[in-house]
């Protein structure tokens, strides 16, 4: 039926430039920019485990984040997942795809049922070219980023796991709580951390066991914050 063919068309463009206006990258652009970024993008939708992209795919854009969570990682020389960033709605990725890499310099992954907003390179780049302004979103966008490799860097620099750990938890703890549920998976996590999965299980047993957090299932307890704040700063 056409009728409800073009409904839902509309629907969807109307869902995909909402999700677009929540990005930081576009948050302020006006709705005819807004509109005009709208019209060179496609949505693709990914199952739990399904690849988005592998290293060395040629680049086709970046993307949006509207529902799900995408993990970015690379493979270390050991054969290891080394994980750069997990992302959320309505997060962006894959920026540096639009200066002059041609291929994505890492993997892509949905670690649940996802859907994504694809930015298409070549269009995007004509925009650009059209609407300079578009321009610092997308510097603004990707300075943003590298903030956060270099931040995470400098944190993993240095600092044993169980540094390392307790300092994701409080960063994760939502304010005034004193428990949350992962938002990752414990094998997700342990990537993120640089870490195997028996070296993340064994660290989280001696928390336990110190009394720092109790861990039921997926949600963590944290008991002694005090005392998981000594093996961020030995010396605070």
């Amino acid at each position: 039926m056409p009728g409800v063919t073009d409904t839902l068309s509309a629907l969807r463009r109307t869902a995909l430039i909402a999700t677009l206006r929540q990005s930081r990258m576009f948050a302020d652009l006006s709705s005819e920019n807004i509109e005009s970024v709208a019209g060179v993008c496609t949505l693709k939708s990914l199952e739990k485990g399904e690849m988005l992209f592998r290293e060395g795919d040629k680049a086709e854009g970046f993307y949006v984040l509207q529902t799900g969570a995408i993990s970015v990682f690379k493979i270390t020389p050991d054969g290891r997942e080394q994980i750069i960033c997990v992302f959320r709605p309505p997060e962006s990725f894959a920026e540096v795809t639009l200066a002059t890499v041609e291929a994505y310099p890492a993997n892509a992954i949905a670690l649940e049922n996802t859907k994504v907003i694809l930015v298409q390179r070549a269009g995007f780049r004509d925009l650009i070219c059209r609407k300079p302004e578009l321009s610092l979103h997308m510097l603004a966008s990707m300075s943003l980023h590298l903030k956060h490799l270099v931040q995470t860097l400098q944190d993993y620099k240095g600092r044993q796991i169980e540094g390392r750990l307790a300092d994701w938890l409080f960063k994760h703890l939502p304010p005034g709580a004193d428990a949350f549920e992962l938002p990752v998976t414990k094998k997700n996590l342990a990537g993120q951390l640089g870490v195997t999965s028996e070296t993340l299980s064994r660290t989280l047993a001696r928390f336990r066991d110190e009394g720092l957090i109790r861990v039921e299932g997926p949600r963590v307890h944290l008991l002694n914050p005090a005392g998981l704040r000594v093996y961020i700063d030995p010396e605070a």
